[in-house]
């Protein structure tokens, strides 16, 4: 999962879809980056622990950080919250095979390819928007890769 600074959107969605694969006792490696690394090694944004904590799901223990070029050897699917992260990520792309891993999140549920909107600006509402879009593209994750091991 892939935002701009690693803080708000990819980590909610990193808590999301590891609570899920967790409860269904899956075998799946999920983790979360940034396309910036000025938030390296902090925690979410308190408004995305505040928010996934009313969801009873806890991502204090993350940290923030750049998304690498062993990324795309690590995972299988590459999920990104937005255009202009994904054009970052796609610029780190080494080849075909990279870049066919990377995906706009919200592609799961819009096929005209919808971006997750970036909360930080906004309120406890925005947040609360972001999860419920998160939650429904983790849904149909788990759907559509269910038989895969890492995400």
């Amino acid at each position: 999962m892939v935002c701009l600074g690693n803080i708000c959107r990819s980590p909610m969605a990193h808590g999301l879809l590891q609570h899920k694969v967790e409860q269904r006792g899956m075998d799946w490696e999920v983790d979360s980056a940034g396309t910036g690394d000025w938030h390296r090694g902090q925690q979410p944004d308190h408004r995305a622990i505040a928010c996934m904590k009313k969801h009873s799901i806890d991502i204090t223990y993350q940290s923030a950080r750049p998304i690498i070029y062993d990324d795309f050897q690590q995972f299988d699917l590459i999920y990104v919250m937005d255009r202009s992260n994904f054009e970052n990520v796609e610029r780190m792309a080494r080849n075909e095979e990279d870049m066919n891993k990377v995906k706009l999140l919200l592609s799961e549920i819009y096929p005209e390819g919808a971006e997750v909107p970036d909360p930080y600006y906004g309120g406890d509402a925005g947040f609360e928007r972001v999860y419920q879009l998160l939650d429904e593209a983790t849904e149909k994750i788990l759907e559509r890769y269910s038989c895969h091991t890492k995400t």
